[in-house]
């Protein structure tokens, strides 16, 4: 259980520069991981156990990526009770993102607006600070063992014609260390990137990743699964053509979805003109809809994790009745703290037993 309370830290945080809030915060977590001070932010872990692509999630709550995309503060968010967690997204190498300012509260609407652009310290740092986790220490199959899922993308500086080698150059080096991973084709804010969940580009980048990781499986003695993130910003037929080219490349799931450009729900707001994707409350019914979309053309067993817009557990509980198997949250953990964790977890675990 929590010791502090997050109403109390909220303020001051809220005080501060989204950005310099959100490097504060992850700051103080990769300090106190691990030691009798992250009792401040503990909370202990629902037990809802499932089974999906092959993997035992302990509960069906993740965070999502983008809050740690330097794989700093495993051990720290894994105490906050969650049943899996993401890191990234990473790129092979390290790039200073987008100018800043490039992140943006809009309160009132309980949303966010960034255009952070894979801001990060490349892929060895990462990898680096991924194999000190305490998380990844733990033994493979071990009874409630989070799990850890690696989010790949490609260099802002990398033509768009050239971003299969980005992406594999990731998925080698993060495929040892990965319960899953997670192909970021769908972040608004590296140029062109969401080009990739075109027809034939989408065909082209999944084929290559397919192919590769049947080389990886043999070379590492396990078979790693493979998600793919999409936006929300898409219509069903397109939805339609993403679900059959997954299924096509025998990826083993689908993350929906990641923040969106749309603005209609945060109309007239301070900020709410930014450019970047927005994130949090306004995002709930537009990925739920896709959620839904998914779900119907792919069928009952393919696996899906459902995010965005989670601010309450029944948000939590909408993603699992709109088709998700397992839910993530990030905008959620900021302005609700996390309370909002357990909440959800519970949430989901009163409609699934």
């Amino acid at each position: 259980m929590s010791l502090l309370p997050y109403a109390l830290a909220r303020p001051f945080l809220f005080g501060l520069d989204p950005e310099t809030a959100h490097d504060l915060t992850m700051a103080s977590l990769a300090r106190t991981q691990g030691t009798p001070l992250s009792l401040a932010y503990c909370g202990s872990r629902v037990s809802d156990p499932i089974e999906l692509a092959g993997l035992k999630f302990p509960n069906r709550i993740g965070l999502a990526a983008g809050l740690d995309k330097n794989a700093r503060c495993i051990d720290g968010l894994a105490a906050m009770g969650f049943g899996f967690v993401e890191v990234g997204t990473v790129t092979p190498m390290g790039q200073p993102g987008n100018p800043k300012p490039r992140m943006f509260r809009l309160p009132e609407a309980n949303a966010l607006i960034n255009r952070l652009g894979f801001n990060n310290d490349g892929l060895e740092a990462f990898l680096a600070n991924v194999q000190k986790s305490a998380v990844r220490k733990a033994a493979a199959g071990s009874a409630g063992r989070l799990l850890l899922g690696l989010n790949i993308g490609k260099n802002a500086a990398t033509p768009i014609e050239n971003a299969v080698d980005d992406y594999l150059l990731c998925l080698d080096g993060v495929y040892p260390h990965a319960d899953y991973v997670t192909v970021n084709i769908s972040s608004p804010n590296t140029k062109n990137l969401r080009a990739l969940q075109s027809d034939e580009a989408l065909d082209a980048l999944l084929g290559r990743i397919a192919e590769r990781r049947e080389v990886l499986a043999g070379q590492h003695g396990k078979r790693v699964p493979i998600f793919v993130k999409i936006a929300p910003d898409l219509d069903e037929a397109q939805v339609a053509v993403i679900a059959a080219t997954l299924q096509r490349h025998a990826m083993d799931g689908v993350v929906a979805t990641n923040t969106t450009l749309g603005r209609e729900a945060v109309k007239g707001m301070r900020h709410a003109e930014e450019t970047g994707g927005l994130s949090g409350a306004p995002v709930l019914a537009p990925s739920n809809a896709v959620i839904r979309q998914l779900r119907a053309a792919l069928g009952k067993g393919f696996p899906i994790i459902g995010v965005g817009g989670v601010m309450s557990g029944a948000d939590a509980v909408s993603k699992i009745k709109a088709g998700a198997d397992v839910v993530q949250i990030y905008t959620g953990l900021i302005y609700k703290g996390p309370a909002l964790v357990t909440e959800a977890a519970k949430a989901i675990q009163q409609i699934s037993t």
